[in-house]
């Protein structure tokens, strides 16, 4: 279910300036529409991870971008090898 942009603050617990930075360098990336952003479950939870790294890790905001740029990366494979598998599966039918 997406959600407005005062809606996704009030779930993560931020303010609004914070997520503005944060979309313009692409840790979150939610759905343009043309009344405003729209955030998912996801981008609640890519929020909180990145408070995580930076409050409980202590990473900066370059180790952030790269440890997101990994978990992406690693997420796309993912998906990859699903699409894998569910092809050699109807390949053997």
């Amino acid at each position: 279910m997406a959600m407005s942009k005062e809606a996704f603050l009030e779930s993560a617990g931020l303010k609004g300036q914070v997520v503005d930075v944060w979309i313009a360098q692409e840790w979150l990336v939610p759905e343009q529409t043309p009344s405003g952003p729209r955030f998912r479950e996801i981008d609640i939870a890519r929020a909180r991870l990145i408070l995580e790294l930076r409050a409980g890790l202590g990473a900066n905001d370059a180790g952030i971008d790269v440890i997101l740029h990994l978990m992406d990366q690693l997420h796309g494979m993912r998906q990859a090898l699903d699409a894998l598998r569910r092809h050699v599966g109807e390949t053997r039918d």
